[in-house]
């Protein structure tokens, strides 16, 4: 942002010769002249202002002094130059205190040149110290907004498994258990990432993961399904079933199985069984098509649960990295507004994102995350930051109503 310059003077010629002066330099400063103290003030309060050329006698009884100890008030940071024609009348550790840091005299070489020297001057220390208050308070800013995602974050997500996932899971097998009329089901899920070993787990009728351990995915009968991609029902029974598979521990002992494939991603793998009707008999087609129909619904609350998790967890490990980059931070005596933190500072966070072993993502694609907050702040100040913020607690509620 460019400096802010207002020139304060009671006279018009010398108001005019002031902005001309400023207009034409090439400081790439914003200058606003006023005639008298209430204009400046009134300036001040919408504006703000980062440099005051002011005169010392503004006429009507008011100085140039009083109007900066009135600007001090609402603007701590804001720095002066006097212009004055009494320079016998200035009272230099008062001024000073102010804000004062520059006298020109009306009478003794005032001029274009002079002019121009004295604020270039000052505008060469105000722009490094407002680019450090700026930086200062965008990192207090990020660190207090994400101080309050944090716990928004923690206490809706478990680090192991996505909180949402299980009763996901719950509802969607006791729908179908429902529907079917079965006594009971399961959940099977295979997960082949691109970069990482199998995942091959089931799940009960409750969501919880079920204990024992599981049949080799290519001998069993999810994989059949699978294959076939569509509902069917066998008789686990059958004879002529046991060369084909092997059976899970929890299907040994049932009589009927319907089992449906359900496609969630392109890495993952869902197949639903359900067990023995309540009345003994055989799935009919009319469960097939109950639960064909169902497949599209149970995927869509599946890839719910799974974003939410994988959000949540995306979340959390952006706002501890931010955390843990404004406690590490040390700013110098001139920062850039958008320069990234140390490189020290980085790799830190990365070796502390991959010890954690917790995270999905890897610990650049979190960095970055933290790092456009971050520069989000600096760009655009804490106003921007609280709009974050309420778009995150908005994604938050939209992603737990959507898995109720």
């Amino acid at each position: 942002m460019a400096e802010s310059v207002l020139i304060v003077d009671d006279e018009e010629p010398v108001r005019r010769t002031f902005l001309d002066w400023l207009t034409t330099s090439g400081l790439g400063c914003e200058v606003q002249a006023v005639a008298d103290a209430e204009a400046a003030l009134r300036f001040t309060n919408q504006h703000g202002v980062d440099l005051a050329i002011l005169d010392w006698n503004l006429g009507a009884g008011d100085n140039g002094l009083q109007l900066l100890q009135d600007l001090y008030e609402f603007n701590p940071d804001v720095v002066a130059i006097m212009v004055t024609a009494y320079a016998n009348q200035a009272t230099p550790l008062d001024a000073m205190r102010v804000g004062v840091r520059d006298y020109l005299e009306k009478n003794q070489d005032l001029n274009r040149e002079t002019f121009l020297a004295a604020v270039r001057r000052q505008l060469e220390k105000i722009a490094p110290a407002k680019r450090q208050r700026q930086f200062t308070r965008s990192l207090l800013a990020v660190r207090e907004a994400v101080e309050k995602v944090l716990p928004l974050v923690q206490s809706s997500a478990a680090m192991n498994e996505p909180a949402p996932l299980p009763e996901a899971i719950h509802r969607l097998i006791l729908f179908l258990m429902r529907t079917t009329q079965a006594t009971d089901g399961v959940l099977i899920a295979r997960h082949v990432p691109v970069d990482g070993p199998e995942i091959f787990r089931a799940f009960g009728g409750d969501g919880a993961p079920l204990p024992t351990p599981l049949v080799p995915f290519e001998r069993s009968l999810a994989a059949s399904v699978v294959s076939m991609q569509e509902p069917c029902s066998m008789n686990l029974r059958d004879p002529g079933l046991a060369g084909a598979v092997e059976l899970q521990p929890f299907e040994q002992q049932r009589r009927h199985v319907l089992a449906a494939p359900i496609q969630v991603a392109a890495t993952t793998l869902v197949v639903i069984e359900l067990f023995d009707k309540v009345n003994g008999q055989p799935f009919a087609d009319e469960d097939r098509r109950l639960v064909t129909a169902a497949a599209d619904f149970g995927a869509e609350l599946l890839r719910q649960a799974l974003s939410e998790g994988q959000t949540r967890r995306t979340l959390l490990n952006a706002v501890e990295a931010a955390l843990k980059a404004s406690d590490s931070l040390t700013l110098p005596n001139v920062l850039e507004p958008e320069a990234p933190p140390p490189a020290v500072v980085l790799d830190r966070l990365k070796e502390g994102l991959s010890a954690s072993g917790t995270s999905l993502l890897d610990p650049d694609t979190s960095l970055r995350l933290a790092e456009g907050i971050r520069v989000l702040a600096l760009r655009h100040g804490p106003a921007a930051v609280k709009h974050c913020l309420a778009m995150v607690e908005g994604l938050r509620k939209l992603l737990d109503e959507m898995t109720c």
